[in-house]
């Protein structure tokens, strides 16, 4: 049975090539080509109509704004858009596709030749890789089957039909991808960027983004790819990077026992941890695509194709370079803040009205996004607001407030369920910025503990901060912090 980690002696020898096509569903209120309504979690069978069932004498009418989705998703992946692209008919035969056809677009889709730029493995900051796109091509989803039990134990089978029509698109990556890790980073970057454009929620649960792998191994330093093996029915990301890692080393161990891999589909087992053949694919699917007869070809004008670029927001990397050089964050805390794009909208606003932006990201990542995290709530279940994070991080940059003060505070805001500023006005936490009464209590403390002067003045100068601890336990942690430390360092030097 392979590993379920790729070991370095196994990648000296063999390279990996990994190609990823990635199903999304777009946001529109109805489908692709008719009217009904584009919703997950209807009763099953409800949202379906004559265009949908492919029902003799019904026609297809193009949705225009998931053309412009579309539009967008390809201009946000650096992508050409096609002037003039064609949809076709791609023909199969599954029983939750009732036309016995979908509708897709073939040899001339929307767009092509885009890229999409990933962390190298080595973890450099700024240091990345480029993986090309293929192409964004539109098309129809087709229902689901629903099975009462699984494998030889299934009894029957029922099919939901909602789903028919629901407008995708596909994008299609180069076989640029090396390793499990980059094809990770690949999917986590794409879907950013699409949650960014708002065409898509990529919801994974609810199949609303989909990614299916080709992989294949060949000997380190060969041109020619290797025999693939296509990894279907995957439904995290973290499940993909797994399932790569377990293929990857499968196919080394076949060919290392001098067999051959076959060309085929294989499934996820995510409970097992491993991947199992599905059905031999020896040859290509025979589509039989021809242009589709009822829809004429798609044309992208001049002013549409403007009008999507007018749209295009501030995409991720974009957003994380310019907040790193404005509000002097570093690449973590601008990764986490800007995470989704409302975040980092509610975080740009709270930042606009404060002494500090970078305070205000302390705040927001350390006590607060601290909190939510081990209760489990989300930003909008906070009973800290952001007006009340830029209030704390204001008082903690006047010097106002300690840092453990604010840290009591925002535990009194969790247990009351109230605002930092109610929990403020009420608490009232004053700092001790008189020099003379630190004075005080810094002599005091001195002359408690003439040992750790000794110590302090025979060269550890680390002692220091065993004075600092002693004074603001005596303050009851009112001491100004900045101004008790230097007057510590004054008073021992002294």
């Amino acid at each position: 049975m392979p590993a379920t980690a790729l070991s370095p002696e196994i990648l000296t020898k063999y390279e990996p090539v990994i190609g990823l096509e990635v199903h999304v569903q777009l946001l529109t209120a109805t489908k692709a080509f008719c009217g009904c309504a584009n919703h997950f979690g209807s009763e099953p069978n409800t949202n379906v109509c004559p265009v949908c069932l492919g029902l003799p004498g019904a026609l297809p009418v193009l949705n225009a704004k998931a053309v412009e989705f579309a539009t967008l998703a390809a201009l946000a992946i650096n992508c050409q858009v096609r002037e003039r692209s064609i949809f076709a008919r791609k023909n199969y035969f599954y029983p939750d596709l009732p036309k016995g056809y979908q509708i897709s677009q073939f040899d001339k889709p929307i767009a092509e030749h885009g890229w999409i730029d990933v962390p190298t493995a080595d973890g450099t900051i700024g240091s990345i890789k480029r993986i090309g796109v293929t192409r964004l091509h539109m098309e129809e989803d087709a229902g689901k089957s629903l099975h009462d039990g699984f494998g030889d134990s299934a009894t029957r089978t029922y099919l939901d039909l909602n789903r028919c029509g629901t407008p995708l698109i596909e994008i299609v990556s180069e076989p640029d991808i090396r390793t499990p890790e980059e094809a990770f980073e690949y999917l986590t970057r794409l879907k950013e960027i699409l949650l960014y454009t708002g065409v898509s929620d990529c919801n994974m649960e609810e199949g609303s983004l989909r990614c299916d792998a080709n992989v294949s191994v060949r000997p380190r330093g060969q041109e020619k790819f290797g025999t693939k093996a296509e990894v279907k029915n995957v439904n995290s990301f973290r499940y993909i990077r797994a399932a790569l890692e377990y293929e990857i080393e499968r196919q080394i161990e076949v060919i290392e026992d001098g067999g051959r891999v076959i060309q085929e589909t294989r499934l996820w087992n995510s409970t097992e941890g491993r991947t199992y053949s599905m059905r031999s694919k020896e040859q290509a699917h025979d589509y039989r695509y021809f242009p589709e007869p009822d829809l004429p070809p798609l044309i992208v004008t001049a002013e549409f194709l403007a009008a999507a670029k007018a749209k295009l927001p501030e995409l991720p990397e974009a957003r994380r370079a310019r907040m790193m050089a404005e509000y002097e964050l570093n690449d973590q805390d601008a990764r986490t803040l800007t995470a989704s794009r409302e975040f980092a909208d509610r975080f740009e606003a709270a930042a606009r009205t404060a002494k500090s932006p970078r305070r205000v990201a302390n705040v927001l990542l350390s006590e607060l996004g601290g909190r939510l995290k081990a209760q489990g709530l989300e930003l909008d279940q906070s009973p800290v607001s952001m007006a009340g994070v830029v209030l704390a991080a204001d008082l903690l940059d006047e010097g106002k407030i300690s840092s453990k003060q604010l840290k009591q505070l925002f535990d009194v805001c969790f247990v009351r369920g109230e605002d930092f500023a109610v929990a403020y006005e009420r608490e009232k936490p004053q700092q001790i910025t008189d020099s003379a009464a630190i004075e005080a209590m810094i002599d005091e403390t001195i002359a408690n503990n003439p040992k750790q002067v000794e110590q302090y003045r025979g060269g550890k100068k680390t002692v220091a901060a065993f004075f600092v601890g002693q004074v603001m336990k005596a303050s009851k942690g009112q001491a100004n912090p900045a101004l008790l430390n230097e007057l510590v360092t004054k008073k021992l030097e002294g």
